[in-house]
C-alpha cells in the first residue's frame, strides 16, 4: 500500500526566501503525525507546500503514490486533501450551517460527512447552526473550519495550530475529534505549538528546525526523547 503522504527532499520558497531546505517525511494511511518546532521552523510552510500554496517548490510530494509537486492547488485538493489554515477562513456573513453547505464534494473521493454526522461530532455547532460566522466564539470557528473540510470527502487532513488560543474545554473537544477521526481511518498531519495537546494524540512526531527535519520518532520513544525536545522546543 502506498504511503498517504511521502515527501522527499522538499525545498520551498516565498519569493526570494528559501524556507524549506530538503524536508523528508512519510505518513502512512490512518496515522496521526505531529510537526513540532519553534515558530519559523518551517512547519506551516510544509503544509502550505503540500497544497501548492508557496512560491517555487522542488523535490517530490506523493499523495497515495501520485506525484503532486507540479500540480496547481485545485488539482492537489482532488487527491482527497483537506487543509485547515491557522487563520480559519470562515465566511463571516454566512451562518454556521451555510458555511458547512458551501464546500463541494471532491471528485474521486469517498462521500464527505453529512451535516448530521458533523453535528453529532460537534454539538456546539448544532446549537449555533443559524449563527453568523462573526458571532461564533474562537473555538466554534475552529470547529467549523475543521468540519467544513470533512464535508468534502478529504481523507488526508492538514491541521495548522487548531488548538491555539482556545479554552481548555474546546481543546479537549478537538482532541476527542482527532481520536474519533483516527478511528474512522482518517490520516492527519498536525502543526502544533501546544505540546500537551499533541503528545497523547500523535502516532509519530517530526521535529523541524531551520526548514529541515532534525528528529523523527514514534510515540513509544516520546519519553526517551524528552531531553532532546526540551532543548529543541523549550517545552
Amino acid at each position: 500500500m502506498a504511503a498517504a503522504l511521502e515527501i522527499k527532499d522538499l525545498h520551498a520558497w516565498y519569493g526570494e526566501s528559501h524556507v524549506l531546505h530538503g524536508v523528508d517525511m512519510v505518513v502512512q494511511p490512518g496515522e496521526v503525525v505531529t510537526l513540532l518546532g519553534r515558530n519559523g521552523a518551517g512547519r506551516t510552510t510544509t503544509l502550505r507546500a503540500i497544497m501548492g500554496l508557496t512560491g517555487t517548490r522542488k523535490g517530490s510530494i506523493r499523495v497515495d503514490g501520485h506525484e503532486t509537486i507540479g500540480l496547481p492547488t485545485y488539482k492537489i485538493a482532488h487527491f482527497g486533501i483537506g487543509y485547515c489554515p491557522e487563520e480559519r477562513g470562515i465566511f463571516a456573513s454566512l451562518s454556521a450551517e451555510e458555511n458547512l453547505l458551501l464546500p463541494p464534494q471532491l471528485k474521486g473521493t469517498q462521500p464527505g460527512m453529512s451535516v448530521d454526522e458533523i453535528y453529532a461530532m460537534f454539538p456546539n455547532l448544532a446549537e449555533r447552526r443559524q449563527s453568523q460566522g462573526t458571532r461564533l466564539s474562537g473555538g466554534e470557528q475552529q470547529m467549523l473550519a475543521v468540519a467544513r473540510i470533512l464535508r468534502t470527502g478529504a481523507r488526508l487532513l492538514l491541521l495548522d495550530e487548531i488548538s491555539e488560543g482556545l479554552a481548555p474545554v474546546i481543546v479537549q473537544a478537538l482532541a476527542r475529534m482527532i481520536t474519533t477521526l483516527r478511528a474512522k481511518g482518517y490520516t492527519i498531519v498536525m502543526v502544533e505549538q501546544n505540546f500537551r495537546f499533541a503528545a497523547p494524540l500523535a502516532d509519530r512526531f517530526y521535529v523541524m528546525e531551520h526548514g529541515r527535519v532534525v528528529e523523527a520518532f514514534g510515540a513509544a520513544q516520546l519519553e526517551a526523547k524528552m531531553p532532546v525536545l526540551n532543548e529543541l522546543l523549550g517545552v
